[in-house]
């Protein structure tokens, strides 16, 4: 199943603040909590230990999952061994991410812990790194990967890098996490605070847009916040979001008849098999109300993210609803109904043939 999570930095913040995020978090359905123990500095890791106990029951009780970052240096300065992970057991974490690994064969060791802890790997460089870990024989079903967040503008992914790194996950059957920013949030782990995001076309798109990207890739099954604290309106935006098809916001045109409207909002579109280059063709509307009048109102020429619902002039293909992929003369017999959301346009470009869809209007 996919999944949703936020992010804790409680040596940044107070202990009373993270607890309400994960009630407020809880309250929408979140299951993942991404924390940080590279950044607990040396001053105070007493105090911080308790801190990250007091969050993780917490989260525990809302049958939410903790997996803190860690990398070698934290396994020497708590004196941990790589086969003995009780100590990440014993502050209640779900599993652990290795920022920076080891040698492969310690990552295959920790796999097999008798607590069950998932081992989550460094989605984000593109090395053979997973690999040379499967070559060690270890527990696949406690592996996971998850990509890293950038705070520096201009850092993040690229899209093509992106791609292949999650792919190479997903080709080998591992569950993966990617990040989004949160614009309400205003801190991380770190001091540089420009957005906190995986792939850098995400830093100032809205967060949905961003969930419904990493989702429409078909390479990411959770979504986690990078940044804290995100706004309740985010939460309950990403909550609400439809997880497993794409559902575009779109503006509508002003004088959009009701039986339009209706096509346009409350079917179950799909993109026709035999695909077209210029339109996504969603064509059982024209069935369903064969014989309806669609008198033309509204036909400029075409832009590409328009909503087209074709008018009684087309005859035969009355009512079918299509999306303009490209910019295209208007005949005069198609009616612009409505446009998808500027910033959702690009993920038209998801859309396969017979993939499912649906449109909600702007709120």
């Amino acid at each position: 199943m996919r999944g949703l999570g936020i992010s804790l930095y409680p040596n940044h913040t107070s202990l009373a603040e993270c607890l309400a995020y994960i009630e407020l978090a809880a309250k929408y359905g979140f299951k993942r909590i991404f924390t940080c123990l590279i950044s607990v500095d040396d001053q105070g890791i007493d105090q911080a230990i308790t801190e990250f106990k007091a969050v993780t029951a917490c989260a525990n009780r809302h049958g939410m999952e903790v997996i803190a970052d860690v990398e070698p240096a934290i396994f020497k300065k708590f004196n941990i061994s790589f086969d003995n992970l009780g100590f990440f057991k014993e502050i209640g974490l779900y599993g652990i991410r290795l920022d920076l690994g080891f040698s492969g064969f310690e990552e295959s060791v920790m796999t097999f812990n008798p607590y069950n802890l998932k081992i989550e790997l460094n989605a984000s460089n593109g090395t053979k790194y997973v690999d040379n870990i499967l070559s060690y024989q270890p527990n696949v079903e406690n592996i996971l990967g998850c990509h890293n967040f950038y705070p520096h503008v201009y850092t993040g992914l690229g899209y093509k890098h992106f791609m292949k790194c999650s792919k190479q996950f997903k080709d080998l059957g591992i569950r993966t996490a990617a990040f989004v920013n949160s614009t309400a949030a205003t801190f991380g782990p770190w001091p540089v605070t420009e957005g906190l995001c995986t792939l850098e076309m995400h830093r100032e798109l809205p967060i949905v847009v961003q969930a419904k990207h990493l989702f429409a890739t078909g390479l990411i099954d959770d979504v986690i916040i990078a940044n804290a604290f995100a706004s309740e309106a985010e939460l309950k935006a990403l909550s609400e979001m439809e997880k497993y098809m794409l559902e575009f916001t779109v503006d509508l045109a002003s004088d959009i008849p009701e039986l339009e409207k209706k096509i346009v909002l409350e079917e179950l579109h799909f993109n026709r098999g035999d695909a077209s280059d210029y339109v996504v063709r969603s064509t059982q509307s024209r069935v369903k109300y064969k014989g309806y009048a669609f008198p033309p109102f509204n036909t400029p020429d075409i832009e590409k993210g328009d909503i087209l619902i074709e008018s009684s002039l087309y005859a035969r293909y009355a009512g079918e609803l299509q999306v303009a992929l490209l910019p295209m003369k208007n005949s005069g017999k198609t009616n612009i109904v409505g446009k998808v959301a500027q910033e959702e346009v690009f993920l038209l470009e998801y859309l396969e043939p017979w993939m499912k869809f649906k449109f909600i209007a702007r709120k």
